[in-house]
């Protein structure tokens, strides 16, 4: 089956060579210049992922990612203005999967978006399977195969990156594993930039959902762990 991506984004020239790249890899694209125009589509159509611009004329990239969000959990790429520190973190805070910076390289969102889409397939035919492996550390249990958590018998709603995330610390209990790694693993491509705080800000999400920093340590100029 063709993926289907969603693009939204006011700037006609970028909207429009996004999705000839995308064509290009045989997507289904999905294309609105304002988020209004693209408001029924959002709400009647599941999408395997969504790229959204922050700055729209009518609404904003954000407050498309949350509602999105309150439905569907499929990828959703927020496109920032360039060293607009404070719009990244916020875009992953809502629920977004990543970000990448205006200008950019068509090639590159193209390798971002067939990450995240593996990333989601192998979410998604995990959940399906049932049953599985469990992993438990300190009143946390994690199924592998049905991608439920539960801390002290809670649920925890996590996102598939946190989810993922959760699960490498957990998987290398007693070891550091750096944000470079955790990067690598999660999205499979080489565009990593020690200056990029994506692995910062789904930590701390993940710390918010639990409601204590203390089980994923800090390891100061290495990475993250989880104690044994």
């Amino acid at each position: 089956m063709t993926e289907k991506i969603l693009i939204i984004d006011d700037e006609k020239e970028i909207a429009d060579l996004i999705e000839l790249y995308l064509r290009n890899e045989n997507y289904s694209v999905f294309k609105f210049y304002s988020a209004f125009d693209a408001l029924d589509s959002v709400n009647s159509t599941e999408f395997d992922l969504a790229v959204l611009d922050i700055m729209l004329p009518d609404i904003n990239g954000f407050t498309l990612c949350q509602k999105i969000r309150e439905k569907y959990n499929y990828p959703i790429i927020m496109l920032t203005a360039k060293n607009e520190e404070t719009d990244k973190i916020t875009g992953l805070t809502l629920g977004a999967d990543d970000y990448i910076t205006k200008p950019f390289k068509p090639l590159e969102l193209v390798a971002r978006i067939k990450a995240q889409l593996r990333r989601y397939k192998k979410y998604n035919s995990a959940s399906s399977n049932g049953g599985g492996e469990v992993i438990t550390h300190s009143g946390l249990t994690m199924n592998v195969k049905t991608h439920e958590c539960f801390l002290n018998e809670k649920p925890l709603a996590l996102t598939p990156t946190e989810f993922q995330i959760l699960q490498i610390l957990l998987e290398n209990k007693g070891s550091a594993v750096s944000s470079e790694e955790l990067f690598h693993r999660i999205w499979k491509d080489e565009y990593y930039s020690k200056s990029s705080n994506t692995i910062t800000v789904h930590i701390r999400h993940l710390r918010e959902k639990m409601d204590d920093a203390s089980i994923i340590k800090t390891i100061w100029g290495v990475g993250y762990k989880i104690e044994k």
